[in-house]
C-alpha cells in the first residue's frame, strides 16, 4: 500500500511561483510513474504533468508546457511540481497519483492512490 501527501500550495500573485511536493510512503514508490492533476473550481479534474519511474521522460498539458516542471527524487520518495509564471487559470486543487495501468499519462482512470490535494490560488 502506498499513501501520497501533497504540500506546498497556497496563495500567490499572478506571475509568481510555487513548488508542490508529493511525498509517498511505501517501498514501491520508485517503481511507479507519477502524475499531477488539478481540479479548478466547478470543473473536472485535468492532467497537468507526468513523469516516468526513473524520471527519464516527462509529459505536460499544453496549458502548462514551458511554465511547469515535474521532477522526482526516488531516494526521498518525493515528486515535485515547480510552477512559474502562474496565472489565475492555474487556480485549482492539485493532486498527485501513481500511474498503475494503461499507456496514456493523460487519463485519470490510469491512476490510483490519489493524495488529498493541495489548494493553489493565483490572485490577479
Amino acid at each position: 500500500q502506498v499513501q501520497l501527501v501533497e504540500s506546498g500550495g497556497g496563495l500567490v500573485q499572478a506571475g509568481g511561483s510555487l513548488r508542490l511536493s508529493c511525498a509517498a510512503s511505501g517501498r514501491t514508490f520508485s517503481s511507479y510513474a507519477v502524475g499531477w492533476f488539478r481540479q479548478p473550481p466547478g470543473k473536472e479534474r485535468e492532467f497537468v504533468a507526468g513523469i516516468t519511474w526513473n524520471g527519464g521522460t516527462t509529459y505536460y498539458a499544453d496549458s502548462v508546457k514551458g511554465r511547469f516542471t515535474i521532477s522526482r527524487e526516488n531516494a526521498k520518495n518525493t515528486v515535485y511540481l515547480q510552477m512559474s509564471s502562474l496565472n489565475p487559470d492555474d487556480t485549482a486543487v492539485y493532486y498527485c497519483a501513481l500511474k498503475c495501468r494503461g499507456n496514456s499519462y493523460y487519463r485519470a482512470a490510469h491512476y490510483d492512490y490519489w493524495g488529498q490535494g493541495t489548494q493553489v490560488t493565483v490572485a490577479s
